[in-house]
């Protein structure tokens, strides 16, 4: 994706306001502060104990008997294993109400030790009978026994409701509050809404000025600009408005960017949303959510509506292991009727951007839904170059850079690859205060994007440095010597990444799009001449070689199972289906093989026919020019890195001879005569 220029000042995206969250958060510690306070008071426990209403009566019953130790009565509390004796006496301060009783008591307890002080002046409770005679027998009963009482009036409604009505309302505003955090679109009936972002044709600031590197998809979004702004041009002919247009292509090469272009360009609004906020844990979610983007669109038509990573939600139906994902079909159901339905809408286009059309389902992707399919591919060296050009226009460039050596060396990058390589290049200018970022920066930033981060503070073992060195010397020299192979850029036995000792650069100085036989195979014999120089000069083998032998592995079974480059005739045998633009990626449920056992051996015993000849034409040039291959390790353990013209420097003076390649007709040359492919690789050799 490419760096769009900057807005005028007129233009300039309006100013977010600054995210709610901490207020919000603020009111919701607030609510459950005051609910807490609330339901401390009320089931505040004030030390209140609770008498029978017998043990009252009894009380009662023997009048005011203040500091009198045989008065009262005796309550057992517990079991007969482990219980206190509690003596209430000194009754005193009665108060009837309605539902209860209420007064103070001198408490005393018991236990098998001596007895403890009395508590004076406990409260006590007693709920009544509900006997109305009862209550005021009692009530006479204590006035002729001398005790000074008084009655208290029933708790109005309000007092009794409030409470109760207070706790269901802090309640309701808890599950209000939870159903707003979960369905994250402002209220708890609001799962069904959309969660599309509305973007403004002025707080976009992105035109086709702004993509660089991609004419040919421009072109064709052109026309669709055009019929947003001048409609009735087509439909005076006859013509419609397409209704979709997905855009396909490698992550990184501007799909986005391409989107927001449009509407920039058409002036119309520009709905934004990701294909993964349509699919929810809840069936129905979803459909809901797409029902109510095109009602928002079509109240803003004409707009435009991008769904980005379109695979999230438009998958073939029915490709789930067991059944099918219910949610996420449903979804795509109502998405299918209304970009082509009895009420389909009109004035809004849906453009949809995707890394995996082979996994999009066939009706989403016929004529009446997306009717344009365009192709967002990598850029050649003339757009890498144009490309460069948008990116550097804040950078600080030296006047000896030249962006069209640039664009050489980074063949297959995409935009954002090379937005990384700018902003690599600059702050290693930076870090070494220069003033303006020279060609300099630029190699050392491809490096450092294509093979990682230098390591010089890792302490290697000299006999593994020495191995390193024949290993990535093999790789140059193999290389050099092999026609049909891409020019060595750099050897360094530098560490590199993660695991990398060391590593060969080769870099194309042009753009194809076919490889044939003889070039695959001297991209097999480049990948495995690192072991074998470590086999002819030590005798033995290391780990180092296991990125070699797998990626030479892959060219092999390629060769056989797709290509049809093998003794069992041009057939193809691979049956999983894979994305044109994720290399390496496959299914993860592979198809039903449709060749037989037998023939599966074959294809195993071509593999390694294919690796096994290869390994013996690089045995042969290397030791043809053995001296050049001593001459190269010496001169890496000497300087630890190798350039394009001292590697050829080295190589004429050990071995300047051309020589046969065994098995073939062809004189290896010193210099490669083509390069490049239609995916390639940014290190033919990883190294060690």
């Amino acid at each position: 994706m490419q760096k769009p220029d900057k807005p005028e000042p007129d233009q300039r995206p309006p100013e977010r306001k600054p995210p709610r969250g901490g207020g919000n958060l603020i009111w919701y510690l607030l609510a459950v502060g005051v609910g807490a306070l609330f339901l401390t008071a009320l089931f505040k426990n004030d030390g209140t104990v609770e008498i029978d209403y017998s043990e009252l009566v009894t009380l009662i019953q023997q009048g005011p008997q203040k500091n009198n130790p045989t008065a009262g009565v005796q309550v057992q509390y517990g079991t007969k294993e482990k219980s206190k004796l509690v003596r209430y006496s000194d009754l005193a301060n009665l108060q009837f109400s309605q539902h209860e009783i209420t007064g103070t008591v001198t408490r005393t307890i018991e236990p098998e030790e001596p007895t403890a002080e009395p508590e004076e002046g406990i409260k006590f409770r007693t709920p009544l009978l509900g006997l109305e005679d009862g209550n005021n027998e009692l009530a006479k009963l204590a006035r002729d026994k001398g005790f000074n009482i008084r009655a208290s009036k029933a708790p109005s409604g309000w007092q009794t409701w409030v409470p109760m009505i207070m706790l269901m309302t802090l309640l309701a505003l808890f599950f209000f509050f939870m159903m707003r955090r979960v369905g994250g679109a402002g209220s708890a009936m609001a799962f069904g809404r959309s969660r599309g972002k509305l973007y403004a044709q002025e707080g976009l600031g992105i035109t086709f000025n702004s993509v660089a590197g991609i004419d040919e998809a421009v072109d064709e979004l052109r026309e669709v600009v055009d019929f947003l702004q001048t409609p009735e041009k087509y439909q005076v002919l006859g013509g419609r408005i397409p209704k979709g247009v997905l855009l396909v292509g490698p992550p990184g090469t501007g799909k986005t960017l391409l989107a927001k272009a449009v509407a920039g360009e058409a002036g119309v609004p520009f709905f934004s949303i990701s294909g993964s906020d349509f699919v929810e844990m809840f069936v129905g979610v979803g459909a809901a959510r797409v029902r109510d983007m095109f009602q928002q669109a079509q109240a803003k038509a004409p707009c435009i509506v991008f769904i980005d990573e379109l695979d999230a939600l438009g998958k073939t139906r029915g490709s789930g292991i067991v059944g099918g994902h219910d949610e996420r079909e449903q979804t795509l159901n109502a998405l299918l009727v209304e970009m082509d339905g009895f009420t389909s809408n009109s004035g809004v286009i849906v453009m949809a951007a995707t890394n995996r059309p082979e996994t999009l389902d066939t009706a989403l992707l016929r004529p009446g839904r997306f009717d344009r399919h365009v192709l967002v591919d990598r850029p050649d060296i003339r757009g890498r170059e144009d490309i460069l050009e948008v990116h550097i226009k804040d950078v600080k460039i030296d006047e000896s850079v030249n962006l069209k050596q640039v664009a050489a060396i980074t063949s297959g990058f995409v935009g954002a690859d090379l937005a990384n390589l700018v902003n690599e290049a600059a702050l290693l200018a930076a870090r070494e205060d220069k003033p303006a970022v020279t060609m300099r920066e630029f190699t050392e930033g491809v490096e450092r994007v294509t093979a990682g981060l230098e390591k010089r503070q890792r302490i290697i073992h000299e006999d593994e440095k020495q191995r390193v060195a024949y290993h990535e010397s093999a790789h140059a020299l193999v290389a050099y010597s092999l026609p049909n192979t891409d020019p060595v850029h750099k050897v360094s036995i530098i560490p590199r990444g993660l695991a990398a000792l060391g590593y060969t650069m080769q870099r194309p100085e042009g753009d194809r799009y076919l490889l044939t036989q003889t070039e695959l195979e001297s991209r097999i014999q480049v990948l495995l001449a690192g072991t074998m120089a470590e086999e002819l000069v030590f005798d033995d083998v290391s780990t180092g070689a296991q990125n070699d032998l797998q990626r030479a592995t892959e060219i092999a079974r390629s060769m056989v199972m797709e290509y049809g480059m093998s003794r069992l005739g041009r057939v193809t045998y691979r049956e999983n289906s894979r994305s044109p633009f994720l290399p390496g990626n496959d299914d993860v449920m592979p198809r039903e093989r449709s060749h037989s056992e037998h023939t599966a051996r074959e294809i195993d015993e071509e593999i390694r026919h294919i690796v096994d000849q290869s390994l013996q034409k690089v045995r042969h040039i290397l030791q043809s020019r053995n001296a050049a291959l001593v001459a190269l390790a010496e001169r890496l353990i000497e300087q630890e890195v190798i350039d394009t013209a001292e590697l050829k420097d080295v190589i004429e003076a050990s071995s300047p001879s051309p020589m046969i390649v065994p098995g073939t007709n062809d004189v290896a040359k010193h210099r490669p005569a083509k390069q490049n492919s239609e995916a390639p690789d940014k290190e033919a050799a990883d190294g060690a």
